[in-house]
């Protein structure tokens, strides 16, 4: 048995661990033993599940043993800049400057991985001239993202200047930013603010939560409409973190309908059963996605100093829904 491994095809190195093998840790093991990697880069490939163990998924705490099977799948580095596709867009406003856009569901933002194409930044490309460059080559123009299953609206900048003055909007939190949401349970209170602070979870370090060593996050809330199981509810934004309004709401106990990642996917949530949950679990195959959009986005026109104002109706997938809640 040797320590090289044998490359693979599809970017794979496999690794067998020799005889007399000291106890030691994988994610120490492969540190040493995968060239120009860092502890930190190996830890994340094993958590993101890029590490197996014997054909099993492990943890970087794991100890390995002789004769032990190491596969690792190498993620080829991202796009250093993004490329023009003719991606149909819906525009709200168009200027010199800026762009208003009303992103679909499934559009990711901007490239980055696992998603290096089909991104609204890929089709800004080929309908701008120009955008600004104080973001990343693989950003231009993105001044601020949604999620990529929120649907709603997003301002783009054109230039370097326009970009800035934005950008210092959303550093002042003078940006208006209302969204809707379809949540579960009915909302009793019929408004009320969420003040939570958020940081990345220790436990799933793909998903944000509530901790008291996070950033500081407030979100306010007004209930539209209340229906057997869901509550319709408008949101503003005092904050601007990743995921609040979803981990907000998930902590009050309401968590976004539809929401995979924060509890809100299954249709036997609050113990639903018979036709409740039959037709709950028939919205969520409707849907297909968090029923979560960016309805309206107002700020200073960064050239003409006069407040403009943006609304969009809700997408067709979240009318449907409502329009069966109210059947």
């Amino acid at each position: 048995m040797s320590h090289a491994p044998e490359e693979a095809p599809r970017a794979t190195l496999r690794f067998t661990v020799p005889p007399g093998q000291s106890r030691v840790r994988l994610d120490v093991y492969l540190t040493h033993h995968v060239e120009n990697a860092t502890r930190s880069k190996v830890q994340q490939g094993i958590e993101n599940g890029d590490v197996t163990v014997n054909g099993k998924v492990v943890k970087p705490s794991t100890h390995v043993l002789p004769g032990d099977v190491i596969v690792v799948v190498l993620q080829r580095p991202p796009r250093t800049e993004a490329l023009p596709e003719d991606i149909p867009l819906v525009i709200v406003y168009e200027d010199d400057d800026l762009l208003v856009v009303n992103k679909p569901a499934g559009m990711v933002t901007h490239p980055a991985y696992k998603n290096t194409s089909g991104t609204l930044v890929n089709a800004l490309l080929h309908h701008a001239s120009t955008l600004s460059t104080l973001n990343t080559a693989l950003r231009p123009g993105i001044v601020h993202r949604l999620d990529k299953d929120t649907t709603g609206l997003l301002v783009v900048a054109k230039n370097d200047p326009v970009h800035a003055k934005l950008a210092d909007q959303f550093a002042k939190r003078t940006i208006e930013r209302e969204y809707h949401a379809l949540v579960w349970g009915r909302m009793k209170a019929p408004k009320g603010t969420i003040d939570a602070k958020l940081g990345r979870s220790k436990r799933d370090r793909k998903k944000v939560a509530v901790s008291n060593e996070g950033k500081h996050a407030v979100t306010d809330y007004t209930v539209l409409e209340v229906f057997d199981f869901l509550t319709l509810v408008k949101l503003t934004l005092r904050t601007g973190r990743t995921h609040q309004i979803r981990v907000h709401l998930a902590h009050i106990g309401h968590p976004v309908f539809g929401d995979v990642t924060y509890g809100g996917r299954s249709a036997t949530w609050g113990g639903l059963t018979g036709t409740k949950e039959r037709f709950a679990a028939n919205l969520l195959k409707m849907l297909g996605r968090q029923a979560l959009h960016a309805k309206t986005i107002g700020f200073v026109h960064p050239r003409t100093n006069e407040t403009v104002r943006f609304d969009s109706e809700l997408p067709e997938d979240m009318e449907s829904v409502i329009v069966k809640l109210r059947g």
